[in-house]
């Protein structure tokens, strides 16, 4: 398959160019880096003649290079080139990487109306990155109604390379609060190869209509706190929708992702506990 890939330069995106020429895809990169631009409608649609695949990556993100307006312009009209883009090629699949803060209850915003979190959790994003994501969602829903090409949006927590592995068990360490002072994230992660791994299983299994799922890793990270005693700790009075994997699985991710699992037909592989040892504690 030739698969166009926005943001092929970035953490994610060169993992994820890597992926599919090592599983024999073609890859046609669009990326800032090599002097590409989101809001550059005619040359994505350029760039995109002849893919059957679409995986949009290139994101604006909160940054001293960003402010609201050039987050909302990059992630909803460049979201928005990116559809044209696939409509004008003929593609047949378009994997769109969201972000859980679409949810607004990530990088402490608000408290989540229960824990764990699932993909009905209500979304309620404050800021623009959020929101922005949000609305990209709502895009690729009623692009995908009107076309009938199948969108699979990913809303990934923070996307960790290995080598943060041991950077996060270095600064717990020397403050073990740190995990969920000043703001908690409810112990999510993803590592990059295991969102790529997602990526690639949204991109080639078959799916139809407009989906939106959570991703993360199956464990949280922790100091030794089960996921329980963290949710009871920090959010006390948020309600407990828990059941009895907990008990087996007292490490269970907080978000859950039983959906992107069964759908995709994807597993991470990448855990916590793998790094840090049975217990989860740095």
């Amino acid at each position: 398959m030739r698969v166009f890939v926005t943001g092929n330069r970035g953490r994610v995106g060169s993992v994820v160019e890597r992926d599919l020429v090592a599983a024999g895809h073609d890859v046609v990169g669009y990326d800032r880096v090599d002097g590409h631009d989101a809001l550059d409608q005619q040359g994505i649609v350029a760039a995109a003649d002849g893919c059957e695949g679409v995986i949009h990556l290139a994101h604006g993100h909160s940054g001293p290079e960003y402010t609201p307006q050039g987050v909302m312009e990059v992630n909803l009209q460049g979201a928005w080139n990116v559809l044209c883009a696939a409509e004008e090629a003929g593609a047949s699949r378009v994997v769109a990487i969201s972000s859980v803060n679409a949810l607004g209850v990530f990088m402490g915003e608000r408290a989540p109306d229960y824990l764990p979190i699932d993909d009905d959790h209500p979304c309620y994003p404050g800021r623009a990155y959020g929101m922005s994501k949000r609305l990209s969602e709502d895009m690729c829903r009623l692009w995908s109604e009107k076309t009938g090409v199948p969108v699979v949006c990913l809303r990934p927590p923070a996307v960790w390379a290995p080598d943060r592995y041991p950077k996060i068990q270095d600064a717990r360490r020397e403050a073990p609060e740190s995990e969920w002072s000043p703001i908690w994230e409810y112990g999510a992660f993803i590592d990059v190869r295991d969102l790529s791994s997602a990526i690639l299983c949204a991109l080639l299994n078959p799916i139809d209509g407009y989906t939106c799922f959570l991703v993360a890793s199956s464990d949280i990270t922790t100091s030794g706190r089960s996921a329980r005693e963290l949710a009871q700790l920090v959010h006390p009075d948020v309600p407990w929708r828990g059941g009895r994997e907990y008990d087996a699985d007292p490490f269970r991710s907080l978000v859950r992702i039983d959906n992107a699992r069964s759908a995709l037909d994807w597993e991470p592989r990448h855990t916590w506990r793998s790094v840090a040892g049975a217990d989860g504690a740095s």
